[in-house]
C-alpha cells in the first residue's frame, strides 16, 4: 500500500490513512484487490548495476486504485517480478507494508531513471513509514532480498519508458 503525501500534510493524514483497512469485515481482502493487481500490465525494465544489466517483468500501476492495492495480499513474488508504480511527477512519496505479506526492496526512482535510495527487506504487514526521502517519480517494489542479491544501489539506472532517455 502506498502513502503519498505532501511534508507538510504527512503527519496530519498519516493518522487518517492508518486508520484505513481494505481488509473485509471476514479478514480476506476484498475481490476488486486481486482484480486490480491482476489487471495491472506486465512490462520490460532494467537496471544497470556495477555487476551488469538486470532484467525484470514488472507489473505497472498507473491508477490511483492500482498504486493503493499494490502488491498486498500477494504470497510470493517471483525474483525477476515486481511492481512499478508511476506516480506521474516528482514528490516524496511515503510507502507501507500493511496488509503485504512478504519482505519487499522498495526502490525509490527519480524522473531521470536513477535510483534515489533502496529500503531493503521491508517488514510484512508493518504500518511503518518508509520515505522516499526526497521527491521521486516512481516505485519499484521487488522480492526482499532482491537489490542486494543483483547488486542493486542507489545511483544505478532504470531503463523503462517511463524514464525517457536523455
Amino acid at each position: 500500500m502506498i502513502l503519498v503525501l505532501k511534508r507538510s500534510a504527512a503527519a496530519a493524514a498519516l493518522g487518517a490513512v492508518l486508520a484505513l483497512s481494505p481488509l473485509a469485515p471476514s479478514g480476506h481482502p476484498p475481490a476488486a484487490a486481486a482484480q486490480t493487481t491482476e489487471a495491472a500490465q506486465r512490462e520490460p525494465l532494467e537496471i544497470a548495476t556495477a555487476k551488469g544489466v538486470v532484467a525484470f517483468e514488472v507489473e505497472v500501476a498507473r491508477t490511483e486504485e492500482q498504486r493503493s492495492t499494490g502488491l498486498m495480499y500477494r504470497k510470493s513474488l517471483g525474483e525477476q517480478a515486481g511492481m512499478l508504480f508511476d506516480f506521474k511527477v516528482d514528490q516524496p512519496v511515503y510507502m507501507w507494508m500493511k496488509n503485504t505479506l512478504i519482505p519487499l526492496d522498495m526502490l525509490f526512482i527519480r524522473a531521470d531513471g536513477s535510483i534515489a535510495r533502496v529500503a531493503a527487506m521491508t517488514t510484512p504487514l508493518s504500518t511503518e513509514t518508509i520515505s522516499s526521502g526526497e521527491p521521486v517519480r516512481a516505485v519499484l517494489e521487488i522480492a526482499g532480498g532482491t537489490a542486494r542479491k543483483l547488486g542493486i544501489k542507489a545511483g544505478d539506472k532504470v531503463a523503462h519508458p517511463m524514464f525517457p532517455a536523455k
